[in-house]
Order: C-alpha cells, then structure tokens, then sequence
C-alpha cells in the first residue's frame, strides 16, 4: 500500500521523517541507517555541491572551504528570517535554506517510498514566538512556505507535544491524564492531555488537549549561555577599552555564541569593525583570539566544542571547554552547578 502522506519533525538539532504503511508508523533512514538527521547544511563551495546532516558536519570539520549553517528552524518568526547570508558568490535568505533542507527531506522519503508524496504533516511548537500570535502565525507561515516551494501540495501541522502524546497513547490501557513534556533544540513545551485506547480512535482530538504552553528557550540556549559566560570572556567579552570608560560592545560575541548567528560574524563589514574594536581594546590579546577565529571561520567549530562539554556535563559535576583552535587556545572550566545557575537567572529575566 502507497503511503499517501508522511509526516516531517523539522527540528532545531535534528530532524525525522514518518510514514504509515499497513497502519503502523514507521521512521525513514535518512543518512546511513540513522533515523536522526542534524539539522545543518554546508555548502561546499570546492565540489559546489550541497550537503546535509552528519556529511555537512563533517565537511565542516574537514575543513572544507565552505559554510556551514545549522539550528535554522530558530530563525523562523524571528527578523533573521528574511536576511540573506553570502554563499561564495550568492546572497541567499534563510527561508531559501531552509527549504533546501527540507527539499532533501522531502527527497529522502520519497526515495524510501518509491513514488512521490504530495501530503505531509509538519510538526511545529507550541509557539515558534513566545507571547506574540501573530510573529507565531508568521513563523509557520513562513515553514509551511518553504514546504510548498519543495513540492508539497497538501500541508498540515500538528504540535510536537500532541504527537507525543498520540505515541503515549497507543500504550495506555486506561484513560490518564498526561503530563507531556517536549524539550528540544530551540523550544520547550509543556502540555495536558486526555488519552485512553478508546479516544485513540477519535480524528477530532482537541477536546483532548486541557492545556498546552511552549516557551522558546531549548538545548542550542544552553549552548550559548554556557559559551557567553564562560568561553566568550576568554575571547574579550566584558573587557573593558583602554581608556576604562565601557567595556566592549558584546553584540559580536553573543553572535558567535549563537549558532544561527555565527555566520553574521563573517561578514567584511564585521571584520572591519572587530580590528578597530582591537585597538580600541585594553586585551588586544584576547581579540586576537576572536578575530583569528572568525578569519579562519572556526565559529561553528567552537560551537561545538561548548556543546560537546555541556552534554558531559550530564554525566560530570564539572569539567573544561578545551578550545586547541589553530590561533587560540585555552581552557574554560565549567560547572554543572554553574550551567544550571546561570539557566535559571535566563528563565526567571
């Protein structure tokens, strides 16, 4: 039997791709038997071909000349979206780049599926946009825009937190009250819902959902909290220029800690301006840094290590961000105690 429909989690990390066959949902291999894709893309600007997930990182940490771009669902709703990034001799907008990925996406399943799929639910938050419907209606304007460009003609959405707990639901013998909660990338959701074997039966099921609040504050966040507070310092930021009036301005380095900021940084215009922050800098040394970073375009690269060292911190009560960049090298402990404190003062702003 065909699969008429599929569905897509499009997600700030990774992403995974659904279809039903004989009743039963079923995840397709994306890259190498993984059912998982890194949401990133590189273009690699010595072959000119464009790669995604686990192949794009890897060009990247090839050292590929290129670029990488990854966490671009977080850009959805948010200014960022409509700007446009150089890649090699193009000006390209994010939505554009988006829709490459899920272009392949779309390719993927229907490579798995054997004839082309036309229909597909897209999973979004609860809220793309916190407290602001209509920036909130925007962004998934915005995905579903992108979808459509890539072929699809029938577009649904179904927020990620439900379709957990329609998951929930197919183990239940009894009806229960859940409590679902979907922490992902770039958002957190929390929701309510009414389940049992005999509701599973139901279409219409928004009876069923007694409460649901998402919050736009994810894993990437404790990236960037964690690089800010302890790798950016090593960098310059919060140090103050030589005549000891103000300090730095900050909005370069919150950049670099940003993943789908990074690539602002790498723009002539911010170059110029990072040299004439150096001499204006009380620690040229620690600007060197940052500029020979982004130079040689090793954001991302440090990016990662600041997430490779927040993920150990689960299993560790402390630890260091080795950074042994070509250029910059250095040591920021961390804590986990350190890491919760500080998510707690962005929660509570």
């Amino acid at each position: 039997m065909r699969p008429a429909f599929a569905g897509i989690d499009f997600g700030t990390s990774n992403s995974t791709v659904g279809v039903v066959r004989n009743g039963q949902p079923r995840l397709v291999a994306l890259e190498d038997g993984e059912v998982t894709l890194p949401s990133a893309v590189f273009f690699n600007f010595e072959d000119n071909r464009n790669y995604f997930g686990r192949r794009a990182i890897a060009n990247y940490t090839d050292s590929i000349e290129g670029r990488l771009m990854r966490s671009l669902k977080s850009v959805l709703g948010s200014s960022l979206v409509h700007e446009k990034t150089r890649i090699k001799a193009r000006s390209i907008a994010f939505t554009e780049i988006i829709g490459l990925f899920v272009g392949h996406l779309r390719k993927k399943l229907e490579d798995n599926a054997g004839h082309t799929v036309e229909s597909v639910v897209l999973g979004r938050p609860v809220q793309f946009v916190d407290d602001d419907a209509e920036a909130d209606a925007k962004a998934e304007g915005e995905l579903e825009n992108a979808a459509r460009a890539q072929g699809f003609k029938h577009i649904a959405f179904q927020f990620e937190p439900i379709a957990a707990a329609l998951d929930y639901e197919q183990k239940v013998t009894r009806e229960e009250l859940a409590l679902i909660v979907d922490m992902g990338g770039g958002t957190s959701d929390f929701s309510i819902v009414r389940v049992s074997p005999q509701r599973a039966r139901s279409l219409d099921r928004k009876d069923d959902i007694l409460a649901s609040r998402g919050i736009h504050i994810g894993g990437t966040d404790f990236d960037r909290l964690l690089s800010i507070t302890h790798v950016m310092p090593q960098l310059g930021y919060l140090s103050p220029t030589k005549d000891g009036k103000r300090n730095l301005p900050a909005s370069y380095f919150i950049d670099l800690a940003t993943w789908q900021r990074i690539n602002l940084v790498y723009t002539p215009r911010a170059m110029t301006h990072l040299r004439q922050i150096r001499y204006e800098a009380e620690r040229a040394d620690l600007v060197d840094r940052f500029i020979h970073i982004v130079e040689h375009r090793y954001g991302h690269a440090l990016a990662a290590l600041v997430e490779n060292a927040k993920i150990a911190l689960t299993e560790q009560l402390s630890g260091d961000v080795v950074v042994a960049l070509p250029g910059a090298k250095f040591a920021a402990e961390i804590s986990r105690a350190g890491l919760e404190a500080t998510i707690v003062r962005e929660i509570e702003r």
